[in-house]
């Protein structure tokens, strides 16, 4: 299904969308992937949201990638007496390991891992950062602390350690057994929530075993601080900025994700712009001017995708918002200035032939008068490479492997097009040029610029470019083995 824009578009489905009728209206007003959030809902919630997905897929003949989500460790605070409390600033309040319900001086904080990594003076911030403590004095059960911030503080609240890398695994027991399931199940990439360094992202590597892509979830500072270890781990990034703006000071937000996105594409890696992004429509048809501006600027870094998280999953105007970031996307890709800033933040080390034929590529498409740039690919490393230049010509990744086609589906600029197993270049060029003109990407008076590596299906071996006309009768005149 061509998109008439090159950001991606990323739903989370929920209570709002679990049927096939909304999915597949979702997926027709421009959802690229489908976010399915393990925090919420059973494996068999799961399970039919994954066949309704691949339903949709097969009826459209569309690749569509499926995004499952993490929950990772959960820390929250234990249940009070009387329900919430009301902590003024100045007053003591201590955190300890004791069961008993909380009062207005105490309540049980049940992570041991916390007690032994805090220091006095680090913070700690309850309820999405609404309350704030300062810890003055620890040991290893317990946390006494000054109220800076205070509110109201009740049962089973979240609680945010900024300060401190934590002894914790970014995988709980109920992780691993999603991840094991979610891998069975086949989606196309795991969200990883919680990383704090490069480790953890080992780790989570060595349970998939390449059955699907990682992404992390970037939301601690302390991954922000190991950015670049974790990076060269990953398949791709989410900059997750909820809790990344409670463990942060807001304003540290913009210029981290900006910094972020470009390291990404620098990297050849996917990164997607999460969190509220359009709130509001959960109960509004109409997002505000600030939101749209929101989605506008990911656009205009050049991210690769823009996620609905609650808007729509449990929102009441769901397909509503996915037409409100298809709208914004053309829009600001159709301005002059996105060419300009894109083109002027294009940095990239080039040290492989496969660097130097999609570098070409964009060169004769932005020197010529080419539709679209038709790269085979059969791990998806060329298309990669090819969406870290972004041309100024559609991508079409031609490839023989679903699960490529599919993980693709998060690429900026990319259309996923399957095609059989071919053992010669010849071959290559006349389904590049017939998909462009049967995807509507070109006419027969047009040309189209095709990538492949010769030998044929193996990956990494990127080789060689063609600059090929899209008339059969003229192509077949020119033709050579």
């Amino acid at each position: 299904m061509r998109r008439y824009r090159n950001v991606k578009i990323v739903a989370t489905l929920g209570p709002a969308s679990d049927t096939y009728e909304t999915i597949r209206a979702l997926h027709e007003a421009g959802a690229d992937v489908f976010r399915l959030n393990m925090s919420h809902g059973t494996q068999d919630d799961i399970r039919a949201k994954h066949e309704i997905i691949r339903k949709v897929e097969q009826d459209l003949d569309s690749p569509i990638a499926i995004l499952a989500d993490l929950q990772g460790p959960k820390l929250r605070v234990g249940p009070f007496k009387n329900g919430s409390e009301e902590l003024e600033e100045g007053a003591s309040f201590r955190l300890d390991l004791d069961d008993a319900e909380g009062t207005i001086d105490r309540v049980n904080l049940p992570h041991p891992e916390i007690f032994q990594a805090l220091k006095p003076g680090a913070r700690l911030l309850v309820n999405d950062g609404k309350i704030r403590l300062k810890v003055t004095k620890c040991g290893n059960d317990y946390a006494e602390t000054e109220v800076v911030t205070g509110g109201t503080i009740s049962d089973r609240k979240g609680v945010n350690v900024p300060d401190v890398v934590l002894p914790l695994a970014a995988l709980t027991d109920k992780d691993r057994a999603d991840l094991e399931f979610a891998c069975e199940l086949g989606v196309d990439w795991l969200a990883l929530s919680f990383v704090q360094r490069a480790r953890d992202v080992i780790e989570a590597s060595a349970l998939v075993r390449g059955r699907a892509a990682i992404m992390v979830k970037v939301e601690k500072p302390s991954a922000v601080t190991d950015f670049d270890a974790i990076l060269r781990e990953v398949d791709g990034i989410m900059v997750a900025r909820g809790d990344l703006g409670v463990e942060l000071p807001v304003q540290n937000v913009p210029p981290l994700q900006k910094r972020m996105v470009r390291k990404c594409r620098a990297a050849a890696k996917p990164v997607i712009i999460a969190t509220q992004m359009l709130e509001s429509m959960i109960s509004s048809p109409m997002p505000t001017r600030a939101e749209v501006s929101d989605v506008a600027t990911a656009i205009y870094e050049g991210a690769d995708a823009i996620m609905l998280s609650a808007e729509s999953a449990a929102g009441e105007y769901p397909i509503e918002a996915v037409q409100t970031m298809d709208n914004v996307a053309r829009e600001v890709e159709e301005d002059p200035t996105y060419t300009e800033i894109i083109e002027a933040s294009r940095k990239a080390d080039r040290t492989t032939v496969a660097d130097g034929i999609v570098a070409a590529a964009r060169e004769i498409a932005e020197t010529t008068d080419v539709a679209a740039i038709c790269c085979f690919t059969q791990s998806g490393t060329t298309a990669l490479l090819t969406a870290r230049e972004r041309p100024r010509v559609p991508i079409i990744a031609m490839t023989n492997v679903r699960d490529t086609a599919r993980r693709l589906s998060l690429n900026w600029g990319t259309d996923c097009v399957m095609t059989p197993e071919l053992s010669r270049f010849k071959m290559a060029v006349q389904n590049a040029t017939r998909a462009a003109l049967k995807q509507g990407y070109a006419t027969e008076d047009d040309l189209v610029i095709v990538t492949a590596g010769v030998p044929f299906n193996v990956p990494g071996t990127t080789n060689i470019l063609r600059v090929a006309p899209c008339n059969q009768k003229e192509l077949s005149s020119t033709d050579q083995d």
